[in-house]
């Protein structure tokens, strides 16, 4: 029994291990926390750069949290880190993957911040700078009040300026990205569907569907759908570079 899990832990490359681990207890350690008072979000998810809880490690430890009251927030990111992240680490790495799980992670959190930057300036216009003052001043507290101001526009200022964001479905992203640039023709079998789907139609159909939402912000489900598109558009950015460099030194993966 104990050389039965031994090798099986052993099919798990160390980076690709070691995130998975460190996502599940760092979400178990928020189960426990919150319920204590204490919600860790509050220090190292990410908040928007002009919101009073942002701090400057965010941008890295919001990748490393995941919703306390959802297991399968935690579950499906992991389960994908899982599935793709071991054929990703074992052809390139661990070096090589570490680095594009938190490019791809960093890049999904600057995606975040410019778009919720463009959000802010377009509902900013109209306001008086009187309104959009009482939103720095008081919007992150009452938020945390379970509160917000009745005013439509100072109210959606606030939920954009002051709202958290955690997760490591940007990362996530990422590899799925990869694994559909390096094995495009890889067949997935993707609940609920009955046949297989080749990889680079799943990674550029799921890449639309994340698009259409970010923009029409239409399912209204409180995803950072652009986060996700930004690990896709850094890890295609990476891949790239590396194929280059690689073919520099006569290598090519």
């Amino acid at each position: 029994m104990n050389d039965s899990r031994s090798s099986f832990a052993g099919m798990i490359p160390m980076v690709t291990k070691n995130i998975i681990i460190i996502n599940v207890l760092v979400w178990l350690a928020q189960v426990i926390l919150i319920r204590r008072g204490i919600d860790l979000s509050d220090y190292f998810g990410l908040y928007y750069f002009e919101s009073e809880g942002f701090r400057f490690w965010q941008p890295i430890t919001y990748m490393f949290l995941h919703d306390p009251n959802s297991f399968m927030h935690v579950f499906s990111n992991m389960f994908a880190v899982f599935m793709f992240g071991r054929t990703l680490e074992q052809i390139w790495g661990s070096k090589r993957f570490l680095g594009f799980y938190f490019i791809t992670g960093l890049g999904a959190a600057i995606t975040q911040m410019l778009v919720v930057y463009l959000r802010v300036q377009a509902v900013k216009q109209g306001m008086a700078d009187e309104a959009i003052s009482q939103v720095y001043t008081h919007g992150y507290q009452l938020l945390h009040e379970n509160m917000n101001f009745t005013n439509m526009a100072q109210g959606s200022l606030n939920l954009l300026m002051n709202t958290v964001t955690i997760g490591a479905s940007g990362a996530v992203f990422g590899i799925l990205l990869a694994f559909g640039m390096l094995f495009p023709n890889a067949e997935l079998f993707i609940i609920p569907f009955p046949f297989p789907i080749k990889a680079k139609w799943f990674v550029m159909g799921y890449g639309a569907i994340e698009l259409f939402f970010g923009i029409s912000n239409f399912s209204g489900d409180n995803v950072a759908h652009f986060a996700h598109l930004g690990g896709m558009i850094f890890g295609i950015f990476a891949i790239l570079y590396w194929k280059k460099k690689d073919r520099g030194y006569g290598r090519y993966y």
